[in-house]
């Protein structure tokens, strides 16, 4: 049997390599660190998480990405295994220690006796004599192995801007303005730390974002286009005032115990690590120059005398044209010993990151035992997020996509105990599509196993 290369020790890189061993398959994973680091990276273990520590809602009963979390683990993920066993409190969220996760990762990988790591940076597409190789090289693909994949694929290439929230130390934080508490009291109220604004001082925040000094881009990435679930604080407060107030500023569920007077907006700041000494600004992911969020940040009520353990930054995330150039089992049609894995094909996010990876590992797996891979169906999330891989329908358009119920196939009327029929609204949908879903994923993975 062919041994499989993975190229890229992410998040999508380890979990094809961890499907592949599983299954038998000698793998070399490679990965450029620690001889060399992306502009977004600092630690040297692998699947480090270079964005918020959330892999969002873990509710599998309503939520589309709680459905995949329930997948992943059924099929017996390893980003999945290290996310709960370094859970971190987050209400109904599903926060990760990040240091202690990505350590779980490279310590399952460094001991799996059928997985071989290499520090390598690959600058252009392997050839079909290298073997079977997965690229998983995430976002932040190196710009010279960027340039072999654009030379080699040809103009069906685009790329769009990510942006960091900030991270503030805890005990930093002034109590006698800010107070625990979850949205509607969901959770643990400590999951969440809110800091209040009146409406002058929400106004005068906003007024502040617009007028203050950005990062510059280059000449070539003026183009850039940012994915709409993560925009920068900045890039929302352009699109209106009240952006901010009805988006991660919102301060519906909550009450202010320092006064009588409802908070006009609210900023949250949610756990980051274990030890819950660091606490992220919520959804205030930013491209603003470091002084500009230090003097900025500041006049939020209760961060006066915040130390900033990490400000916000930007980088740049690539990805291909997957419905264009990959097959249905995520193999690149122009060199079908190639598969392409993880956030470079265009899913967004962690556990849709994870889950690309899953599958390509066992795609592959099945190619080197010479068997055929059976995709998963439709209506399950795995089945959904490679269907977008696949949707040719606008091409020219193609962006990234999280996992979400407009993925899945439609559920059609429902008929009632008195035989006649209705549409499903609301949770009672959002329940559905769980159910079905949950179903045929069984019956998916008995078949597949």
């Amino acid at each position: 049997m062919q041994k499989v290369n993975v190229i890229g020790a992410g998040l999508s890189g380890c979990e094809a390599a961890w499907q592949l061993a599983k299954r038998g398959v000698q793998v070399d994973l490679y990965d450029m660190k620690p001889k060399k680091f992306s502009p977004a990276h600092t630690s040297k273990n692998y699947s480090e998480l270079v964005c918020s520590n959330s892999l969002r809602s873990d509710d599998s009963t309503q939520n589309a990405v709680g459905l995949m979390h329930y997948e992943m683990r059924e099929a017996g993920s390893l980003i999945m295994e290290a996310a709960d066993a370094t859970k971190v409190p987050a209400g109904g969220a599903l926060a990760v220690d990040r240091e202690g996760f990505s350590a779980y990762i490279t310590e399952k990988i460094s001991q799996n006796p059928l997985i071989s790591v290499k520090s390598k940076e690959f600058s252009e597409m392997p050839k079909e004599d290298f073997g079977p190789t997965i690229i998983a090289t995430g976002p932040l693909t190196s710009e010279k192995l960027v340039c072999s994949i654009l030379e080699f694929i040809g103009d069906e290439y685009f790329n769009f801007y990510d942006a960091i929230a900030p991270v503030v130390f805890k005990e930093s934080i002034d109590f006698s303005k800010a107070w625990y508490q979850s949205r509607y009291d969901k959770g643990d109220k400590y999951d969440y730390i809110n800091c209040p604004m009146s409406k002058e001082q929400y106004y005068t925040f906003v007024k502040e974002l617009l007028a203050a000094e950005k990062m510059l881009f280059h000449e070539f990435e003026k183009d850039a286009q940012y994915f709409d679930g993560c925009l920068p604080i900045e890039v929302m407060a352009e699109r209106g005032e009240e952006t901010l107030r009805f988006g991660p500023m919102k301060p519906v569920g909550l009450k202010n115990p320092h006064s009588d007077e409802p908070p006009y907006a609210v900023v949250q700041l949610r756990q980051d690590n274990k030890d819950d000494t660091l606490r992220n600004i919520v959804g205030f992911q930013t491209k603003l120059k470091h002084p500009e969020q230090l003097r900025i940040f500041k006049t939020i009520p209760g961060l006066g005398n915040a130390e900033f353990a990490r400000l916000g930054g930007i980088h740049k995330n690539t990805f291909i044209n997957s419905p264009v150039l990959l097959d249905n089992f995520l193999r690149l049609k122009k060199a079908p010993h190639i598969r392409f894995a993880g956030q470079i094909t265009g899913c967004e996010g962690y556990i849709e990151s994870a889950c690309i990876g899953w599958l390509c590992g066992y795609f592959t797996a099945c190619e080197a035992h010479g068997e055929n891979p059976i995709s998963p169906p439709k209506t399950t999330s795995f089945g959904a997020m490679l269907a977008h891989l696949q949707d040719e329908t606008d091409n020219e358009n193609y962006q990234p996509m999280n996992i979400n119920f407009g993925l899945f196939p439609a559920l059609g009327p429902q008929i009632t105990a008195n035989g006649k029929t209705r549409w499903l609204k609301g949770s009672e949908r959002k329940i559905a599509y769980c159910e079905r879903a949950k179903k045929d994923f069984s019956s998916w993975l008995s078949n597949i196993k």
